[in-house]
């Protein structure tokens, strides 16, 4: 039998496009390798273990090799295939949102802890919304539950609305533009938020997938990093009932500083939550009553 030697099986492709991304500096490059190749092919990573002598076409193999030379420029792997997993929720991505995160979910894990506690908002406002992870991730787990997300860019908007949609969660999730709680006239049992956070003098310390592909509009905070904290406590008294919950992430070792910002804006002994890094990136707190 005569062998095809053009042949360019799935497992040499991803070690070769393995190769190509630690060169460029890809962290986990060969599992980013993996996901962009089972994109391609529109099913799941297990394919490398199924069929792992499968070959590509030419067409494939063409998209795979565009896709693998964005990557390697440094381009987010959830900008290549449009999704990003959160909270086990499949999530559209685009460039005007920012990549829904795993410290993210630190968030979540921290209303959920309340909820053991007999906590069950009715009412939840997610400040930023941005992709709508957060706000969506909540109405998934308070099936009984309604929510605002409010963002300042109508791209990002869209691309809430979207998921909504997708995850079936449009009847239980409204979207309006507007900076920070600006134009919301309701109160509510929960507000969150992921806001700006990162000081303006530390771009330069950014890997190249957030700093050359992630909207800047959701990534700084101002000289120290606290302008958006401070933004939010603003306003905060007309946005959430009286002993009402306020769950912000924060940055790198920003957790006192915002938790003495809180306290001074009215609300009572805030909760500090770790990360899986073990960082503390939550802030939570109730408003004093």
């Amino acid at each position: 039998m005569k062998t095809d030697v053009t042949c360019l099986a799935l497992r040499p492709a991803v070690l070769a496009a393995t190769e190509i991304l630690d060169r460029a500096g890809v962290e986990n490059a060969k599992r980013d390798a993996g996901l962009i190749l089972a994109h391609v092919f529109k099913d799941d990573i297990g394919i490398l273990y199924r069929e792992p002598d499968r070959c590509l076409s030419a067409t494939e193999k063409a998209e795979f090799d565009a896709l693998v030379a964005r990557r390697a420029s440094r381009e987010p792997l959830s900008h290549l295939t449009g999704h990003r997993e959160f909270w086990s929720l499949d999530f559209l991505v685009t460039s005007d949102v920012l990549d829904p995160r795993p410290d993210s979910e630190t968030l979540i894990e921290a209303v959920l802890k309340m909820r053991a506690q007999g906590f069950q908002p009715q009412r939840i406002l997610d400040l930023g919304t941005g992709s709508g992870c957060l706000l969506l991730a909540l109405l998934s787990e308070f099936p009984d539950a309604s929510g605002i997300g409010t963002d300042a860019s109508e791209p990002a908007l869209a691309v809430a609305r979207r998921n909504a949609e997708r995850l079936q969660l449009a009847n239980q999730a409204g979207f309006r533009l507007g900076n920070w709680g600006e134009g919301v006239t309701e109160r509510f049992d929960l507000v969150i938020s992921n806001p700006p956070y990162i000081p303006s003098a530390d771009k330069s310390m950014l890997q190249p997938e957030v700093s050359e592909f992630e909207p800047h509009s959701a990534l700084f905070g101002g000289e120290d990093g606290l302008d958006c904290y401070r933004e939010i406590l603003a306003q905060i008294h007309i946005l959430l009932q009286p002993g009402g919950l306020l769950v912000l992430e924060v940055g790198i070792e920003q957790a006192p500083l915002v938790g003495e910002l809180v306290v001074n804006a009215g609300f009572v002994a805030p909760e500090y939550h770790k990360d899986i890094a073990g960082i503390e990136r939550c802030v939570m707190a109730r408003l004093g009553k």
